[in-house]
């Protein structure tokens, strides 16, 4: 089906606070829509508006016709207790609801509800339902699962789980899409399964990303929220082209506030002159009062009355100046990793070190890091990457050879799982367990520094989201000494400006890093000294 989507003047908030407001925009067939701003922006609401799920504080979401069906696949897929493989993939895909409501509708037959239920089995047949299970296998396979589609879900790695939520993906059959960050942990096999899907689309899709390379190569046209200016932009065109459109458009706005700023600035100062004039002249008129001399008199009340004259019209002209708002400035991040002091030359080794889980085998793999290298770590899900980690920070012990992490190592660590912010306990708790020696009001400074309010501090740290859970990483790699500085996939969750400031505190970190990333920007952009590539379990270095 050929299906449009199309939201008008479209609002939305969180209490008394503004997320966006007179969102306008139309997705038709083969546009792939790339929604962008930072965290915090409001994009995850905004496509669950698109989605339905959430209704709008002012305006309105349609679809044409309105019979389409619109699939919303959020960041972080859902893994239900006792779900298999294929279950996911049905509850995923639509499939599993559609055939609920067809079970329910068909029961309901006796009653006179044939009405409901043809419509209900025309959305199962629109959807997939009569051969899913015959085209998941073969989907699964494609795209690396190996693991059977009877298998719970809660038993998957988080490349497995990564690969399932590409899986029902690419088995979706949804009129419209609405995608949430649908990069994160996909290795680059996979980022170019998920690209090759995204560009050969037909129908409309909505993408939130934080993947630069993945919007630059996939999107044609880019919704911004900026939070900052309380604006929505939309610009035609791909990814790198709104960039330059942004820059541009940001630069005249402040051009523009500059040269007004400048106007009412000299008006002022020449309303204040003329003003200064005008009470000088009444100081000399009321000491001439008694000058016998009628016509001095007269000419300094007369010069009085004009500069008084002049200081209303210059005050009238600024009074029909266009006003001009000032660009606000965005909050930025400025992220700086602490240095500890050097510790011994090796930092860490393996020798000839194998480690087997179940069916796959780690090694043997030999490998040393030295101080000052800069590692970055490539390969599929499922290669052994963090494994590898595992061994060289050692939180794994090999089954034979020796593992080794050097003297004086001092480590600071983001991981995929952003693990330290996952418990009960409020952030700040959180925070302040990792560095006790730090007051409370120090440790809410720097969580302040990094977007992390008030707000934020008193929940619970496992109530955050992915992306707040990777700041708090992140800050706590500027409140310890690191020597050492291991990456698992960071920017995952994390906004443009965020990943971009990340970027430029690793050029000037002067320390050991070991980072594993799937961002091929970042791969491109992040100063590195060597790269080692795992397949199955074996290390090469490039």
């Amino acid at each position: 089906m050929s299906a449009t989507l199309h939201a008008v003047d479209l609002a939305a908030g969180h209490g008394d606070r503004t997320l966006f407001a007179g969102l306008d925009v139309i997705v038709a067939p083969g546009d792939v829509v790339g929604l962008v701003g930072a965290n915090g922006a409001g994009k995850s609401t905004l496509l669950r508006l698109l989605a339905g799920v959430d209704v709008p504080e002012d305006g309105r979401v349609g679809l044409s016709p309105p019979d389409a069906t619109v699939g919303l696949l959020p960041q972080e897929p859902e893994r239900r207790d006792g779900e298999t493989v294929l279950a996911f993939l049905g509850r995923r895909t639509g499939v599993a609801e559609a055939e609920a409501t067809m079970d329910a509708a068909a029961e309901a037959l006796a009653d006179a509800a044939e009405d409901a239920y043809t419509p209900a089995l025309e959305r199962w047949l629109a959807l997939g339902g009569a051969d899913l299970a015959e085209r998941a296998p073969q989907v699964a396979a494609d795209v690396g699962l190996g693991v059977d589609l009877d298998a719970q879900m809660t038993s998957l790695s988080g490349g497995q789980a990564a690969r399932a939520g590409l899986a029902s993906l690419l088995l979706s059959r949804y009129d419209v899409l609405l995608l949430d960050e649908p990069t994160n942990d996909l290795d680059l096999d996979g980022l170019a399964r998920l690209e090759r899907f995204v560009a050969e689309l037909q129908t409309p899709a909505v993408v939130v990303s934080h993947d630069r390379e993945f919007l630059a190569r996939t999107v044609t046209r880019v919704v911004e929220l900026d939070l900052a200016q309380q604006q929505v932009g939309v610009y035609d065109g791909g990814y790198d082209a709104y960039l330059r459109e942004r820059e541009v458009a940001r630069q005249h706005a402040r051009e523009a506030y500059d040269d007004y700023a400048d106007t009412v600035g000299g008006l002022e100062a020449r309303a204040r002159m003329q003003r200064g004039w005008m009470r000088a002249g009444v100081g000399k008129s009321k000491k001439a009062a008694n000058d016998p001399d009628k016509m001095s008199r007269k000419f300094q009340q007369d010069a009085s009355e004009k500069q008084a004259a002049k200081a209303r019209q210059t005050e009238r002209r600024i009074e029909r100046l266009e006003v001009v708002d000032e660009p606000r400035k965005e909050w930025q991040l400025q992220m700086e990793i602490a240095p500890a002091p050097r510790g011994g030359s090796v930092v860490a080794s393996l020798d000839a070190a194998v480690l087997a889980r179940g069916s796959f085998t780690f090694g043997p793999v030999s490998a040393q890091v030295d101080v000052g290298d800069r590692v970055v770590v490539t390969g599929a899900n499922g290669s052994g990457k963090s494994t590898l980690l595992g061994l060289l920070l050692g939180r794994l012990s090999p089954d034979s050879g020796r593992a080794s992490l050097g003297a004086g190592v001092e480590l600071g660590e983001v991981d995929q799982a952003r693990g330290l912010f996952l418990g009960e306990q409020s952030l700040a708790r959180a925070f302040g367990e990792a560095v006790p020696d730090w007051p409370d009001a120090d440790v809410r400074t720097l969580l302040a520094k990094y977007g992390l309010r008030g707000a934020h501090v008193g929940r619970s740290a496992a109530s955050l989201s992915p992306g707040e859970r990777t700041r708090a990483a992140l800050a706590l790699l500027q409140a310890r000494g690191v020597n050492l500085l291991v990456l698992d996939e960071p920017t995952n969750h994390l906004d443009l400006p965020a990943i971009e400031q990340l970027e430029q505190a690793l050029e000037s970190y002067t320390g050991t890093l070991l980072l594993v990333t799937h961002d091929r920007r970042m791969l491109d952009v992040v100063r590195t000294t060597r790269r080692w590539v795992l397949d199955a379990g074996r290390l090469r270095e490039d």
